[in-house]
């Protein structure tokens, strides 16, 4: 029984144990409640320190991207003007080229303008003296012919 009873608690002794527990217990909470606090505000202020630095970072990618962008655009205007530049220095040169060309057929032209005057002067000349040769050989055949004539008549009256 002696044994039995070592084990067993009063009443009074279990209240008396059930306060300390309880006082064991509220100063636990107290210290969990101000360990909570103190591990929220460390908390609040690690995660309002990663806030501060994500916006720095965010600024900062912000500020990288609008550098590539600017940076992209002033290459796009550069290539651009030299594209716009070689586009234009390539429409001088087939301008020039044209009125080279166009000066070339007009000498050409010319050329070819005069070099048929030329012809035409020549064959004209050539006619001209194939008609005065054609003339004078007329005149000379025909003063052969009176030639012959006036001796045939001189003849004649002769034997006549």
């Amino acid at each position: 029984m002696d044994i039995v009873y070592r084990d067993m608690v009063t009443g009074a002794h279990q209240e008396i144990a059930l306060q300390q527990i309880m006082a064991h217990l509220d100063s636990i909470r107290k210290d969990m409640v101000i360990l909570e606090k103190s591990e929220f505000a460390s908390l609040r202020s690690e995660n309002a320190k990663m806030k501060t630095e994500l916006e720095q970072i965010k600024n900062r990618l912000f500020d990288e991207s609008q550098k590539i962008r600017a940076d992209a655009k002033l290459d796009i205007n550069l290539e651009r003007s030299r594209v716009t530049d070689m586009f234009t220095e390539q429409e001088k040169n087939l301008m020039e080229v044209n009125s080279e060309f166009n000066k070339k057929t007009g000498e050409i032209e010319s050329s070819t303008v005069d070099t048929t005057k030329k012809i035409d002067i020549e064959v004209a000349s050539l006619k001209t003296l194939l008609e005065s040769l054609k003339l004078q050989t007329v005149r000379y055949l025909a003063a052969c012919i009176f030639s012959c004539l006036v001796l045939s008549l001189g003849f004649w009256r002769l034997w006549k």
